[in-house]
């Protein structure tokens, strides 16, 4: 069956915009709102830019690029997609739908929290304004964590179950009953919804921002968010935690990205699209900090005019806590907070549903492609095990799970390596030249070869760097991971049983015989094994200097003893062994890109395992040092107002969005305009 029959049969975007805003939606959600303002504010305010940017220059935008022109060019979900670019490379992309399907587990649990909130939002403007969580001071933090914690989950700290608790039940139930009236029509009807869910958010978080910008105080919360603190950037795990969260946020490696491109048109833009969601979600983060900080500024002034002073810090916290505590309690000090609190509770419904639809959409393209299986049998039986496996979350301890299981998921045990998987395998054992020039033949602006480095080499070398890391630290710390002085820690036991059992799976689903199999890709002649053997045989060699030198090292550090210089001398040699092999295997693969022959196998896998090599001594250099550093946390300094730098950074990232995505809507506004005259001409 040729492309063009299987597009006829495939359904396909109303209009591009569609599409992105779909893509957006997906993006852009609840992690932009608390993930994104508590990490810049942890890890050097304005500072934190530096690398976010970076990062989501470097890993985001060209891997959203790779996952379009994958899911464009095979017009098939995820794991098909990867069979067609080689049959055995199917359970890769079973693997991301896999750990995309734990994540619809839980994450509509959070937004049955939402739901809930938005309720008793609605409630206290009926009530005449008043808010079950409101107080003042420090008493007034204590109410909120209360309502929270106590009265609205029933929070206890273990890990038992207990009982269910039916305040959630029922918003987890209209939550999944959304879900499934948004996509149940097919991706024609998610593309009439995201005119509504996506611009909504926005208009509520700009609401919120210029309410919070004229708030009296607003300056001392948006010191905590925006003054610099430039000695974070010569911390690790300040890098560490931007790549992760840029990677997190635009959802690559679970398939989204790939299942929603494959129902564009043909002819349909890849990497101007791409550009575009990238510096939206930026712009949709950056702008949710400043909502949130303003507003903790304001709320900071009040209770110290009120003589209950509650300082920024003192609120701020990570995860829900920021969304469903401090931020709860800061708006209950406004005037007509119960409205704000309205406003702000919408915003997080309407960003959280677009991404936890689209991941139930990737997870049932997959199924469909593979089985052949009406979509409209798949989806309620899906809905159905997706709602009963979340009541787990929605008991007294499924906090506690629903927080265990995250960290794994969107975690450097998840869906790091996942992302490290997709760019070693498109990378090396791919041809990954073809994917970049269908990409170009239908894009609005052109990517040169050094697209196809950042996939082959500097992505997976940054992301391997942070596998091993976060491996090293977990096997390292103290107290043990798997097992500590009182007995098995069964939730990180049964964390990393979920993540280990996806590949497995995977593999398993992959084996079995669909309904309908993707077709092989067209093969080159193979080179000579012979011409590689001895750059594989230099691989091999810095893959044991890493393992020795991972050995000495953990010795070192968790012996707290003894010199780290031999083991920093043997990752330094094994770092310049991987990068000498990759260098050799990348020139090989590329003076193979423009004929009909393929590099030798032993060429390809010494590139792979180059890049492993690199990417470990990077990993483990890192933490060797950081791994005798005293791991008390300092607090970044609080100004009095907004300092020099933090004006400059602003309007740098304010420069960056409007240029940038000025610039992207002008060349779609002129290549369309091209692409009309030509159909002129030619008519």
């Amino acid at each position: 069956m040729s492309i063009e029959i299987r597009e006829e049969e495939r359904e396909t975007w109303g209009t591009r915009t569609g599409f992105v805003l779909a893509a957006v939606g997906s993006a852009v959600g609840l992690g932009n709102l608390w993930g994104f303002p508590y990490k810049l504010y942890s890890y050097g305010g304005g500072a934190f830019l530096i690398p976010y940017v970076l990062a989501l220059l470097l890993v985001g935008i060209p891997m959203l690029i790779l996952e379009f022109s994958l899911g464009h060019h095979s017009q098939r979900a995820a794991p098909d997609a990867f069979g067609k670019a080689h049959r055995r490379f199917e359970f890769v992309g079973w693997w991301g739908i896999l750990l995309g399907f734990v994540i619809i587990t839980y994450y509509p649990v959070i937004l049955a929290y939402c739901v809930s909130f938005l309720g008793y939002s609605a409630a206290g403007i009926c009530l005449g304004g008043e808010l079950p969580w409101a107080g003042e001071g420090l008493a007034g933090v204590a109410n909120a964590k209360g309502f929270f914690y106590d009265r609205y989950l029933g929070y206890h700290e273990s890990f038992r179950a207990g009982g269910l608790q039916g305040r959630i039940v029922l918003p987890l139930l209209v939550t999944w009953i959304a879900m499934y009236l948004c996509i149940f029509k097919g991706v024609k009807l998610v593309g009439r919804i995201v005119w509504l869910t996506v611009p909504i958010p926005w208009i509520m978080l700009f609401v919120l921002t210029v309410r919070g910008l004229t708030l009296p105080g607003a300056a001392d919360g948006l010191a905590f968010y925006l003054n610099p603190v430039w000695s974070e950037l010569a911390k690790p795990s300040t890098w560490r935690f931007a790549f992760g969260q840029v990677f997190f946020s635009l959802s690559l490696a679970f398939g989204v990205m790939i299942t929603y491109a494959s129902f564009l048109h043909r002819k349909s833009d890849l990497n101007n699209n791409a550009a575009i969601i990238g510096l939206a979600d930026l712009a949709t983060s950056f702008m949710a900090g400043l909502a949130i900080f303003a507003t903790l500024g304001g709320m900071a002034l009040a209770t110290r005019a009120a003589g209950h002073p509650v300082p920024v810090d003192r609120v701020v916290d990570g995860g829900p806590g920021l969304a469903f505590v401090a931020f709860p309690y800061a708006l209950a000090q406004l005037p007509y907070s119960a409205w704000f609190s309205f406003v702000f509770f919408f915003a997080l419904v309407t960003l959280g549903i677009d991404s936890a639809f689209s991941i139930t959409e990737s997870v049932l393209a997959s199924i469909v492609d593979k089985t052949g299986w009406h979509r409209h049998v798949v989806l309620p039986v899906m809905s159905a095990v997706g709602f009963l496996l979340g009541l787990v979350y929605a008991t007294r301890g499924g906090l506690n799970w629903l927080g265990t299981m995250d960290a794994f998921i969107n975690g450097t045990w998840g869906i790091t390596f996942m992302g490290l998987l997709e760019c070693l395998v498109l990378g090396w054992l791919y041809r990954i030249e073809r994917l970049r020039r269908h990409a170009n033949e239908r894009s609005d602006w052109q990517i040169g070869r050094w697209w196809d480095v950042l996939i082959r080499i500097v992505i997976p070398v940054v992301l391997g760097a942070l596998v091993i890391w976060n491996l090293f630290d977990d096997l390292t710390q103290k107290g043990g991971f798997l097992r500590g002085p009182a007995g098995w820690l069964w939730p990180n036991v049964v964390g990393l049983a979920v993540v280990a059992a996806a590949p497995v799976l995977a593999l398993l689903v992959s084996l079995a015989r669909g309904a309908r199999l993707p077709e092989p890709d067209e093969h080159r002649t193979p080179r000579r094994a012979a011409k590689g053997i001895g750059i594989l045989a230099l691989a091999f060699a810095g893959a044991g200097l890493a393992a020795i030198g991972f050995g000495f090292l953990r010795e070192a550090v968790t012996a707290e003893s003894g010199s780290a210089a031999f083991p920093a001398a043997l990752l330094g040699a094994a770092l310049l062994t991987g990068l000498a092999a990759t260098a050799l295997s990348d020139r090989r693969v590329k003076a193979t890109a423009s004929d009909r022959t393929d590099p030798s196998w032993p060429s390809r896998w010494a590139g792979l395992l180059g890049i492993v090599d690199t990417a470990t001594a990077t990993g483990l250099l890192l933490a060797l040092a950081t791994a005798r550093r005293a791991a008390a946390a300092t607090a970044p300094q609080v100004a009095e107002g907004l300092t020099g730098p933090a004006y400059v950074v602003l309007a740098a990232i304010g420069v960056l969005l409007v240029a940038g995505l000025c610039w992207c809507f002008y060349r779609a506004l002129s290549a369309d305009r091209n692409l009309i005259t030509v159909s002129i001409g030619n008519g």
